[in-house]
């Protein structure tokens, strides 16, 4: 394990001394760490890819949908899945990452190539998450949990399949530690850039995974109750949301010009809190129910008049997600017990310490996924609490999966939705390890 590093509460010492760190006979443990990291993703997708029977199969079905949204981007297409009423479907971010590999094959590009980007991903993830513990404890609660992260089966899983959280992972854990850095900056010139940074990074992983649209009001929120000073909080938290609206912008404008109403992040929201509420709600994703709603908003066109001059009717698909999205509230206003009942079953999937499903309920991978998650979730919680007086810098490793986990309980749930916020964890588990409750420091404003 290499020594301490130099604990900072500045802004571009911090950068300075991970840098000499680094520079003194350390390099080569950062680049076995990475050569390691992307080694075993690469590994894994290989392996996953030689299950399945087609060569260009994806094993999951979102995936087709990313896909072909990539396609569309890269032959400067209309942006629309499959019609024209599937405008706003999917957010671009992670369409856009996969369409950079339509540049580098003419036709069809190999899924084994969006699966080696989705290693690359991960392994971005991982020096996200060095970075998070550097700048949030130290130099050795950062190495460590790069090891975590690095080896954590869940985490490889990330940079295995052809899914939007290879490239939300790093984008959640990079906003975290630039927020954590903006807390602790010395001087509000630098706090203000860092946070505009931060607000940018949250808009793009919204792009990516919609839900992250909300973390940011409610980590401020959470922050200004909880862990002043208050001023601070407010003015750097401002800062972050500017930078979100400015990388939300122009989504927003586009969606407005196609669709006619603001949309913040797509118009699948009713289809998903549908999915999550509804009579046969079991917590898991099943989504036969799409066609039902479809061809109850078909015929429910037909016999409407036709609209005066000068007067459009709403696009269908505008109208479809109010439908769904009404059934579904509807229902959980209706049936409040079995909301509840739904939302802790929802929790115990997000967190269960073993897979869900039953293709993935070997007992082999089950005690893979109970033997590397319950550890380190443990730690992790006993990291929570003891470096609680270090104050917002340890609250910003754990926020994230207290926001994610209420977001699923809500809509469905399942383990993939944890991995993501579980690198951030891994940082406070690191700290558990290595650090004792006295060495906090009285970072700037915490």
């Amino acid at each position: 394990m290499p020594p301490p590093l130099v604990r900072t509460e500045g802004d571009w010492v911090t950068w300075l001394a991970i840098f000499m760190w680094l520079r003194h006979g350390h390099l080569g443990g950062f680049v076995a760490l990475f050569i390691v990291a992307l080694a075993l993703r690469l590994g894994a997708g290989v392996w996953w890819q030689s299950r399945l029977a087609d060569a260009q199969a994806f094993g999951f079905s979102d995936s087709h949908s990313y896909w072909e949204l990539a396609r569309t981007i890269a032959d400067r297409a209309p942006y629309q899945f499959d019609s024209p009423d599937a405008k706003v479907f999917r957010t671009p971010g992670y369409p856009a990452v996969l369409s950079v590999l339509f540049w580098f094959w003419d036709g069809e590009p190999p899924v084994w190539a969006a699966r080696a980007e989705s290693a690359v991903l991960g392994t971005l993830a991982v020096a996200a998450v060095y970075w998070l513990g550097a700048i949030a404890f130290d130099g050795r609660v950062g190495y460590l949990a790069g090891w975590l992260a690095a080896l954590s089966p869940g985490a490889i899983g990330l940079g295995v399949y052809v899914l939007s959280e290879a490239a939300f992972a790093p984008l959640l854990v990079l906003n975290v530690a630039l927020w954590a850095a903006a807390w602790r900056a010395r001087s509000s010139s630098a706090a203000v850039g860092i946070a505009l940074a931060a607000g940018a990074c949250a808009a793009a992983a919204t792009l990516m995974r919609p839900s992250w649209l909300l973390f940011a009001p409610f980590a401020i929120a959470i922050g200004v109750v909880c862990f002043p000073p208050r001023a601070r909080q407010l003015w750097i938290g401002a800062a972050i949301l500017l930078g979100l609206a400015l990388g939300m912008t122009p989504w927003w404008v586009r969606n407005y010009q196609v669709i006619g109403h603001f949309v913040p992040t797509t118009l699948q929201v009713g289809a998903s809190l549908y999915d999550g509420l509804n009579p046969q709600a079991t917590g898991a994703s099943e989504m036969s129910f799409v066609p039902r709603f479809v061809a109850a908003e078909r015929a429910a066109e037909r016999p409407a008049p036709a609209p005066s001059a000068g007067q459009a009717r709403e696009p269908f698909e505008w109208r479809l997600d109010r439908r769904m999205f009404a059934a579904a509230r509807d229902w959980a206003r209706d049936h409040p017990s079995s909301l509840v009942r739904l939302a802790a079953i929802k929790f115990f999937r997000m967190w269960n310490v073993w897979p869900n499903e039953a293709q993935f309920r070997s007992w082999p991978l089950r005690l893979v996924v109970f033997a590397s998650y319950t550890p380190v979730l443990a730690l992790a919680l006993v990291g929570a609490w003891r470096e609680r007086r270090r104050g917002w810098t340890t609250a910003l490793c754990w926020l994230p999966a207290a926001y994610l986990t209420l977001m699923h309980m809500i809509f469905v749930s399942s383990l993939r939705y944890r991995e993501p916020p579980l690198l951030a964890l891994v940082v406070l588990a690191a700290a558990a390890c290595l650090l004792r409750s006295h060495d906090a420091p009285s970072p700037a404003g915490a």
